[in-house]
């Protein structure tokens, strides 16, 4: 008995509505309805042309180009020596920067404001010239930030290991640069630099927080620091540590009220160990210290201790 082998349809059979390929799926019917969702009743576009949005993956090349600038020995290339490595760096910061500038202002028009800082092209151009000239003081804290995480984790040997090898230290890169970018109002760029963060450590960050000099995230899986957080100097904090907000506050209408201080701040020297959640806009003294998975929503004076016995019989 002779077997026929199955064929592919036609081109024609899978544009007619009638052929198997479309039946299977019901496609005519589904997209029609995602039409409806998309134009009519679920509709989150403006109204005007459509712009093309920020490109995650060209931020991605910009940051690592902006940390091969600052940074062009350990994540450049290792043989630069006093000759060419003034020409590395520069060669670096044209592309990142020019590269930057195009991703502020595709962001600002897709946003579709015509307030939103970077709306103009000239308005990019001198947001990402603002940008640029914050760097030599960027590098200074990041430097700082090097020093605690040596100082503070026994286990490090040398700088070169946390600079590319701890989470915590990627994290603060990117946080560093992302603050900057939300200062001076390109947010939306900023929120994705840092969730490319996010998505390399698995520390969160917003990039409004206010983070001071010679920070240290130890381990740092699960951290996250919310936007209004205002953190001191000399700050060392451990995996799953949350700086929060405990409630939400809203207006007359029920509406949240958007950028309300409702994070906690953290004064200088303050050690925040892991699993410990702060909520809400409390102060952590200067030189206290946390200890693990404790649950805090009160003021913590300074050079104190608190821990699992003291957080209960404070709330008790």
């Amino acid at each position: 008995m002779k077997h026929e082998i199955p064929r592919e349809p036609s081109d024609d059979e899978t544009r007619n509505s009638d052929s198997p390929v479309q039946n299977r799926w019901h496609l005519g019917r589904l997209v029609a309805a995602l039409r409806v969702s998309r134009e009519e009743t679920h509709s989150i576009r403006r109204d005007g042309e459509a712009r093309r949005a920020p490109s995650r993956e060209a931020l991605q090349a910009i940051l690592d180009g902006l940390t091969e600038a600052l940074f062009p020995r350990h994540y450049g290339q290792f043989d630069l020596d006093g000759e060419n490595i003034d020409y590395f760096v520069g060669n670096r910061l044209s592309a990142a920067l020019d590269g930057l500038c195009d991703q502020v202002h595709r962001a600002a028009l897709f946003i579709g404001d015509e307030l939103t800082a970077g709306f103009r092209r000239d308005d990019a151009v001198e947001l990402t010239r603002k940008f640029a000239s914050q760097l030599p003081d960027v590098r200074g804290l990041i430097i700082s930030d090097l020093r605690a995480a040596f100082v503070g984790d026994p286990a490090a040997r040398n700088f070169p290991e946390i600079l590319i090898g701890y989470p915590g230290m990627t994290a603060i890169i990117h946080h560093r640069l992302a603050h900057i970018l939300h200062q001076l109002g390109a947010r939306l760029i900023a929120r994705l630099v840092a969730e490319i963060a996010h998505t390399r450590t698995g520390i969160d960050i917003h990039p409004g927080a206010s983070i001071g000099s010679g920070f240290f995230i130890d381990h740092g899986t699960g951290v996250v620091i919310g936007e209004t957080a205002i953190i001191g100097d000399n700050v060392r904090i451990y995996q799953a540590v949350t700086l929060g907000a405990r409630h939400f506050p809203t207006d007359d209408e029920g509406h949240l009220i958007k950028g309300d201080a409702r994070h906690p701040i953290v004064e200088d020297d303050v050690v925040i160990y892991a699993g410990a959640t702060i909520l809400g806009r409390i102060t952590i003294g200067r030189g206290a210290t946390i200890g693990g998975n404790v649950w805090v929503t009160q003021d913590v004076p300074p050079n104190s201790i608190v821990t699992q016995a003291t957080a209960r019989n404070k709330q008790a």
